[in-house]
């Protein structure tokens, strides 16, 4: 492998190999390195019936070497080309200089995982194989949430394998999976805490000296025992709350993820797929829910399709799909002023329909949920990890 460069195989699809690719890969030398990485994957997915899909997004720079090792293997797969997403201009120009007839490139990874769905679904007749049906839409969605999720995990991985000497990066998953399932909690939020958190300070207690303390008290609908430990079971009922004390049509809850720079969609309720799909990974604005982020207070657009920012962009009309034409969002703020997530709520008809009492309950619910989720980090997640440093030294002794 070229110095800079590096390749990461990506668990995301049961019906392609996707290998992503990062660094600089324009040196002398990354003609052979390329070669030895991609034959044997491409002859290996050629055999189980497998598309190979190479995710050049984090590729900074290529080479004619590297273009010259990408074709010499993929000159006879014209009727199923390799396919080649997130190419940046540079790298793009590269690999369109000369023709490379078993090579397709597509924009980004989800269009790439569409492609090979939609390929394995189509039928004989010339409209079914632009019909994309439902069941291979559900599959779309669900190979982009693990996309999504993949990378932040295989980091993870890594740091658990160089830190414990473990033998392999099944083991490094086998030790994250182990402490998701004994503290029950999701391994996307394990793997993103065992990334952001620093290096344990002490040879078995990851955070010597810390104090437990007690949870909060959470006013949910409806009235009964809420775990504050199950995270799962405190956002459904905070969702169900949200809509209960807003007359609202649809609700959902984004939480922030610092490793990203994003909010993530955690609960909803009444909101269908492909909006889901659309929000599941918000990186600023048009979004109300990024709008009220960023403002620190609560946002209301009275008209989704009335909006400048909304109305011709992707997240409106996912948002008006839904039948969606009004949201309301309110920022989770502690009392430090940080921003832990947002709450937000839907009406299918146009307008503003929030009374002041029902807009100070949301505001509320929003209060308790960022004084929930700064607990929760500082203990329950901080107890997971504190059971993956305790087996991952047991493993190193």
């Amino acid at each position: 492998m070229t110095t800079g460069a590096s390749l990461t195989v990506l668990p995301v699809a049961d019906r392609a190999v996707v290998l992503r690719l990062s660094g600089a890969w324009d040196r002398h030398g990354a003609g052979p390195a390329l070669s030895r990485e991609l034959e044997p994957r491409l002859a290996s997915a050629g055999r189980r019936g497998l598309c190979l899909v190479l995710d050049v997004s984090g590729v900074s720079g290529t080479s004619t070497e590297f273009r010259d090792a990408l074709d010499a293997p993929t000159r006879h797969l014209g009727a199923e080309p390799v396919l080649v997403s997130g190419a940046c201009p540079a790298v793009r120009a590269v690999l369109t200089a000369v023709e490379l007839p078993g090579v397709r490139l597509c924009p980004t990874l989800e269009e790439a995982l569409a492609l090979v769905c939609r390929a394995a679904a189509a039928g004989p007749r010339p409209e079914a194989a632009r019909a994309v049906p439902e069941d291979v839409r559900s599959e779309v969605f669900g190979l982009r949430a693990k996309a999504r999720t993949s990378g932040l995990i295989g980091i993870a991985q890594g740091i658990l394998l160089a830190r414990y000497g473990l033998p392999d990066p099944g083991e490094a998953f086998a030790l994250l999976r182990a402490g998701s399932q004994h503290h029950n909690v999701p391994l996307r939020v394990l793997a993103a805490a065992v990334v952001s958190a620093p290096a344990p300070r002490a040879p078995h207690e990851w955070f010597p000296g810390r104090r437990h303390v007690p949870p909060p008290v959470l006013d949910l609908a409806p009235p009964g025992p809420v775990d504050v430990r199950d995270r799962r079971q405190v956002l459904r009922a905070a969702v169900y709350t949200a809509v209960t004390v807003t007359d609202a049509d649809a609700a959902e809850i984004h939480l922030t993820d610092h490793t990203r720079e994003a909010l993530v969609l955690e609960a909803h309720h009444a909101l269908d797929a492909a909006y889901r799909d659309c929000l599941a990974l918000v990186c600023g604005p048009p979004a109300v829910c990024a709008r009220a982020q960023a403002a620190g207070k609560p946002v209301t657009v009275a008209d989704v399709a009335a909006d400048p920012a909304l109305a011709g962009h992707p997240v409106g009309r996912a948002t008006l799909a839904a039948g969606s034409r009004a949201v309301h969002s309110t920022p989770m703020m502690t009392t430090e002023g940080e921003c832990k997530g947002v709450v937000s709520v839907h009406r299918a008809d146009p307008g503003v329909w929030l009374a002041p009492a029902q807009e100070t309950a949301l505001g509320e619910l929003a209060g308790d949920l960022a004084g929930w989720r700064s607990w929760y980090r500082r203990t329950v997640v901080l107890d997971a990890l504190e059971y993956l440093h305790a087996r991952g030294t047991g493993w190193a002794d």
